[in-house]
């Protein structure tokens, strides 16, 4: 499923706002994750959930050090695109 960066950015902050049960509605591509009190487990269950609906797949390595939501799109968009 094709997805923009306007796109995906909608879906990560759906995705983050059922899992961590907050409003994330000003999130940004500069948002820092950790600041957005999202811990470590629950932002592996919003790549999971992100990977189902975009069937795509990231290895677990390639997420430890992410830091900014914009890296985590990064990472999304070239999997999507792949």
């Amino acid at each position: 499923m094709m997805m923009n960066r306007a796109q995906l950015l909608e879906l990560f902050k759906k995705t983050a706002a059922e899992i961590a049960e907050k409003d994330f509605a000003s999130v940004s591509e500069d948002s820092v994750i950790a600041s957005m009190g999202v811990d470590s487990l629950a932002m592996l269950e919003v790549v999971g959930e992100m990977e189902r609906e975009l069937t795509i797949q990231i290895p677990d390595d390639q997420l430890v050090g992410l830091e900014t939501v914009r890296q985590l799109l990064d990472m999304l968009e070239k999997r999507v695109s792949a």
